[in-house]
């Protein structure tokens, strides 16, 4: 059966984050094999799709605390609203409770279609950064749970991050459907590696590590930053690359100069080329990735792919799956024990490259099976609604 199914997400190229990954994946493979996909965000000054599927866009404005992200009224765009009701959805799917997943939710209700929500980012530690004041976050976590307690369906990327969800007061069925990765393993790893020095500037026999993600302190970029301050004093020579953009990013410049690390990170801003990226993740030796916020990281599983470890910390939504020195690297929430996780295993050379190939073997998965499987709950999803339905 072809289906015809909408990916709503407020992030979306070129805001590059796991959420924005995920709807372009889902959309993408949907459209390849099971029918016609399409992507709601929106729109974003200046940029062009490129995509073999449809994205409809409606008008957008600036979040102040949240750079680069975008939000809008989609109802109050009328180009956008004569364009999405041409579209006869079979099922929409919400990648965020608010003005994308709002208009999901619209038109499911209009059109008596179901609704999948997925559950992908901490909005508690979203709302706390942007207001400063917890009962403002705590009000804004109730009405996240007014949204999920309203579609069909919910899911979740993992178990922790359902743990989460039943923390904010959702007390629904909850189904756990992982994110994939869009990488096959390097081909050739040598010419990769080159690639990068020669762009970046870096001698082949340097130590690199690198982090991919939000430019924000939710990611937890200040230990992050701190812990390498901690190795530089112990005497390691290496080179970080920052992969990202967001709000913090000109505060992490500063605090990097602060910490004397100014000749050894690279802030490479957003890296749209997804090709480059993956190239990153093969010349970097090492993932340092402690963010305490993120649900389940896609960025690890990318790594992954490319033979490359990751550091994370222990206990950690993103640690999921992840075991202490088998497929990955645990340290405990402080510089010092990040640095010193670090230390350990740079002296066991032959211990790093058995993690990140076991990372490949466990940690990665491809986009397409995680689609495959999509499209069969997709289908049991809508035959259960129409069933329903037509009994009523």
């Amino acid at each position: 059966m072809n289906l015809v199914a909408g990916q709503f997400s407020e992030s979306f190229p070129p805001i590059m984050d796991g959420v924005g990954n995920v709807a372009k994946n889902y959309a993408y493979w949907l459209n390849k094999k099971y029918g016609k996909g399409y992507v709601i965000t929106p729109d974003y000054p200046g940029y062009v799709d490129d995509t073999d599927f449809r994205v409809l866009r409606y008008n957008s404005v600036r979040v102040i605390t949240r750079y680069p992200y975008r939000t809008g009224i989609p109802n109050l765009d009328p180009i956008f609203m004569k364009a999405v009701r041409r579209v006869p959805f079979d099922i929409v799917h919400a990648h965020t409770p608010f003005s994308s997943g709002k208009i999901a939710l619209d038109i499911a209700r209009k059109r008596n279609i179901p609704i999948i929500a997925s559950f992908h980012s901490k909005y508690y530690d979203d709302f706390l950064e942007s207001f400063k004041f917890e009962r403002i976050a705590r009000f804004g976590v109730s009405k996240i749970i007014e949204f999920y307690d309203s579609v069909d369906a919910v899911w979740t990327v993992n178990h922790s991050t359902a743990k989460t969800l039943r923390e904010y007061g959702y007390k629904g069925p909850i189904e756990v459907m992982q994110n994939g990765i869009e990488y096959d393993p390097p081909v050739n790893k040598g010419s990769d590696r080159t690639e990068v020095n020669r762009r970046l500037r870096l001698d082949d026999s340097e130590l690199v590590f690198i982090y991919v993600g939000q430019m924000v302190w939710q990611k937890n970029t200040r230990v992050l930053l701190e812990s390498l301050s901690v190795l530089k004093e112990k005497g390691l020579d290496f080179k970080m690359l920052m992969v990202g953009e967001g709000y913090a990013l000109s505060e992490l410049k500063t605090l990097a100069k602060e910490l004397e690390l100014g000749d050894r990170i690279i802030f490479t801003g957003n890296i749209e080329d997804r090709e480059f990226l993956r190239k990153l993740y093969c010349r970097a030796d090492f993932l340092l990735f402690p963010s305490l916020y993120d649900t389940f990281s896609l960025v690890v599983r990318e790594a992954a792919s490319q033979g490359c470890p990751a550091l994370l910390i222990e206990k950690s939504n993103a640690s999921e799956g992840v075991t202490d020195e088998v497929n990955g690297i645990l340290a405990e929430n402080r510089p010092e024990s990040i640095a010193s996780r670090v230390l350990k295993v740079l002296e066991t050379p032959e211990l790093l490259k058995k993690v990140g190939e076991n990372a490949q073997k466990t940690l990665y998965v491809s986009w397409e099976k995680v689609v495959d499987r999509v499209y069969e709950r997709y289908l049991d999803i809508v035959r259960t609604h129409r069933r329903m339905h037509a009994c009523n």
